[in-house]
């Protein structure tokens, strides 16, 4: 496969991006696929966790997450359902999907508010039909993996709570559950109807537009802020910290935008995450290799080129019936580890988070399947050099689904093929035909920010599995 930089079209950030809100048989289908995964463990009652920071989870039966508070969904296995909900979230649990009763728990609230009737944590979880010699399953918002036989012992629900629960089931079982939603293999939420795509595509594409916005603003002599203040989202809610960053990074422990101008020749890297997909570029500010510091000139050899040919061939194998640890095997041979040192999964499925959890590792059973939300996260880091990055997410569909995000959103599936066309008319990339863009600029790379005309792509023969 040859990498060129050449004379490449910009691709055009899409406009008028409205939200698809998730639909009442959308949140039917999550809770029988739910019950369904507690009768395969024999749960008899399943605890999800959540808080401000994790509660995907949580809100995958309950349409919000929390706010403020911690707040607990007791679910059982005949369907009955209780929220456990402190102060300030009370309010929420009229709109939820999910018909649960609710049981105020003020231990939930923040410091020094209200407590009320004064009953303890362990009398207040009993009322959610929590009982003693049941197999109860707890899910926070991880899926652990590590040492064999130890991740049902891993409980990332707070202390507090677990000491309630084993309070009450002391003579029962009590199990990790966030495989439920996250297992690579079994997860539920590792595939999505139409409706979810399109609820996610909102997301992924109005980052990767306001992005591609921000970096053609980038000039030398502009802070960070300024560039930052275009990565605005009609307060859509991030799914990572926004990274806007020229130079070094983290001076004085500092991660967000600073106040700090854009000098010619420095490294750059800026990331904005929606829910539903992130958009991320890493490269040099500099409109030709002479702008470069003199030590990292041959930045396009040493580590731009490398990195998009791996990208491509990313790009390329995904798609249906795929096995995810030949995934990691080829992005190993075509970019390896020993040589340019990234440390992370080779990509990972996102969603309501960016990163959920990864079926690419090695030697990884997983095979890709229609329904799909995958981000293309390879990340090198060559010492003495600034990085490369192109980060952006595809989905995958078969005909079936295609067929129904065409009928039922049809400003989706136009953005959708539109960006797929760009990826091959353009840039060379050529990605299976249920494989489509969640980004505006998926594939699109310049390692030389200002020199807006050129960016790299593919030419040759599109690359196959052997």
């Amino acid at each position: 496969m040859e990498i060129v930089y050449g004379r490449t079209k910009e691709p055009e950030g899409n406009r008028g991006y409205v939200p698809v809100d998730l639909t009442e048989e959308t949140m039917k289908e999550h809770l029988q696929k739910v019950l369904g995964k507690m009768e395969d463990d024999g749960l008899d009652t399943l605890l999800i966790y959540g808080d401000r920071e994790h509660g995907a989870n949580f809100a995958y039966l309950t349409g919000f997450e929390p706010r403020f508070e911690e707040s607990v969904l007791v679910l059982h296995k005949d369907g009955s359902c209780y929220l456990l909900l402190g102060n300030e979230n009370l309010k929420m649990a009229e709109y939820s999907f999910i018909k649960a009763e609710v049981v105020h728990v003020p231990y939930f609230s923040l410091p020094c508010q209200p407590m009320g009737e004064g009953k303890t944590l362990a009398e207040l979880t009993a009322s959610a039909g929590i009982r003693d010699h049941t197999k109860i399953g707890c899910a926070g918002w991880k899926y652990f993996t590590g040492r064999k036989g130890e991740e049902n012992k891993l409980f990332d629900v707070p202390a507090f709570i677990m000491d309630a629960v084993r309070q009450i089931n002391a003579h029962g079982e009590i199990v990790h559950a966030g495989g439920i939603f996250l297992n690579p293999r079994s997860g539920v939420r590792n595939v999505v109807n139409a409706n979810e795509l399109a609820h996610y595509e909102f997301g992924a594409g109005l980052a990767s537009a306001r992005l591609l916005e921000a970096y053609n603003s980038i000039e030398p002599g502009k802070t960070e802020m300024e560039i930052a203040d275009q990565l605005s989202a009609y307060g859509q809610p991030v799914s990572v910290t926004t990274i806007c960053a020229t130079g070094d990074r983290f001076t004085n422990g500092v991660v967000f935008p600073r106040d700090k101008k854009i000098a010619l020749g420095d490294k750059f890297s800026m990331t904005i995450g929606l829910r539903g997909g992130l958009s991320s570029r890493a490269s040099y500010v500099a409109g030709s290799r002479e702008d470069l510091p003199l030590g990292v000139r041959d930045y396009m050899e040493k580590v731009a080129i490398p990195y998009y040919r791996a990208a491509a061939v990313w790009f390329e194998m995904i798609g249906i019936g795929v096995n995810c640890g030949d995934v990691y095997r080829k992005i190993e041979e075509t970019l390896p580890k020993e040589e340019y040192h990234w440390t992370l999964n080779p990509g990972h499925f996102t969603g309501q988070e960016e990163w959920t959890v990864s079926p690419f590792y090695p030697e990884s059973p997983v095979v890709l399947q229609s329904g799909m939300l995958l981000q293309m996260d390879i990340i090198p880091s060559v010492p003495g050099y600034g990085g490369a990055g192109a980060e952006d997410g595809v989905a995958v569909a078969d005909e079936k689904l295609q067929k129904e995000i065409g009928e039922r959103y049809p400003q989706t599936w136009a953005r959708m093929k539109k960006r797929k066309e760009y990826m091959r008319d353009c840039l060379g990339i050529c990605l299976k035909d249920e494989v489509f863009p969640m980004s505006d600029i998926c594939g699109y790379f310049r390692p030389y920010i200002l020199e807006r005309d050129y960016a790299l792509r593919k030419i040759g023969q599109k690359w196959r599995i052997e």
